[in-house]
């Protein structure tokens, strides 16, 4: 069978390539087209019809000032797919550009499948009308997403969260504790206070700083910041001001799982951190006034906002939100999570629920295979 899968980010393409992995396991005859990056191209066997990154444009001015090149990457994907009549479109995140798509498809009779959920139950939740209309079967990476859809008449299917394998995956492959400070010229004792900014320039800007302030408060310990790969040193720089602080690339995984504590911007990485086990504390300034988290507040529904209090349904890791994430908000929470504490305690023990609730399993292979089902 013939397969057009669409990935517009990153993160979607990590996840597109491990579907075409399994698609090419239980198909043997799967050919596979699509707009996606490298991971996808390597696994598929060749290049994107039109890479992610050529797609990347984010906030609406962005999207604006580009939309004569966004319905471009449409028309071509459409006429693509009109030429190679693929017997399954399956999307990837990325509602904006995917959706639209999605409405195109189903009027060609052509059978839509969903492979991760765009965020509709934070923002944006008339999205779930077009999914309904459009979308044939959806799999979801979170399992509280289910009820949410079930409350909108919507059968959805939790088929696990690619993020466990992974995690999983790196803990075996890691060095020892000793052996990573070695390498990195570490202080062989002192404890490990890991920053994680996040990956992109706005992100950094607005939280490093914050975070080495509080970190810098903790003389017994050692702060190390987990390198993002796109942002070169200059921008770290600026935010160190001179301070002894090293900025490690490509380790990120291994320094959260040697710190005593990590301080991490929300997103993916809380539930990384989360799943390697180490205490955290969720950083997102942004903006510290008052009235953006106040709008904000209005757009985004839900009671939490990081993945691991999302997931277990109670807060398992202090949030601390625009004007809220603060240097004396963060080290109260820090100085609690440094010590062998009632809060420390909680937040592990928060951890396992997690982890139980998420399961194992293999959310690409189960999702190739009901694709595969649903085609016979």
């Amino acid at each position: 069978m013939r397969y057009f899968i669409i990935a517009g980010e990153a993160s979607g393409d990590i996840h597109g390539s491990a579907l075409i992995d399994a698609l090419k396991e239980h198909d043997q005859e799967a050919l596979i087209d699509f707009l996606g990056g490298d991971l996808m191209a390597r696994s598929a066997g060749h290049k994107p019809l039109i890479h992610y990154r050529d797609m990347a444009f984010m906030g609406f001015i962005e999207v604006f000032k580009h939309l004569g090149s966004i319905l471009g990457f449409m028309k071509k994907a459409k006429q693509a797919m009109t030429a190679q009549r693929p017997d399954a479109l399956v999307l990837i995140d990325y509602p904006s550009f995917n959706l639209k798509i999605a409405k195109w498809a189903k009027s060609q009779n052509m059978p839509v499948f969903y492979f991760i959920s765009p965020k509709v139950w934070a923002w944006k939740e008339w999205r779930v009308k077009d999914i309904k209309r459009y979308v044939d079967r959806m799999f979801s990476i979170l399992p509280f997403e289910t009820d949410f859809y079930r409350k909108h008449d919507y059968d959805v299917e939790y088929v696990g969260n690619p993020t466990v394998k992974e995690i999983a995956t790196a803990l075996k492959q890691m060095r020892s504790e000793n052996d990573f400070r070695q390498d990195n010229g570490l202080n062989p004792s002192k404890p490990i206070i890991a920053l994680l900014p996040g990956s992109r320039m706005k992100e950094i800007r607005d939280n490093l700083p914050t975070m080495i302030a509080a970190a810098k408060l903790h003389n017994s310990c050692q702060t190390v910041i987990a390198g993002a790969p796109s942002i070169d040193d200059d921008a770290y720089s600026l935010a160190i001001q001179g301070k002894k602080i090293p900025v490690l690339r490509d380790q990120t995984f291994e320094l959260v799982r040697h710190a005593r504590v990590a301080l991490v911007t929300s997103g993916t990485a809380t539930l990384e951190t989360a799943l390697i086990g180490t205490p955290q504390v969720a950083c997102y300034r942004m903006n510290g006034s008052k009235l953006v988290y106040k709008f904000y507040s209005m757009l985004i529904k839900g009671k939490y906002v990081t993945l691991p209090n999302l997931i277990a349904d109670e807060p398992i890791i202090p949030e601390l939100l625009l004007h809220y994430c603060s240097v004396e908000n963060v080290d109260d929470h820090l100085t609690q999570l440094l010590n062998d504490s009632e809060e420390r305690r909680a937040m592990l023990d928060g951890y396992e629920k997690m982890a139980q609730i998420l399961t194992d399993k293999d959310c690409a292979d189960i999702t190739a295979k009901r694709i595969i089902d649903q085609l016979k």
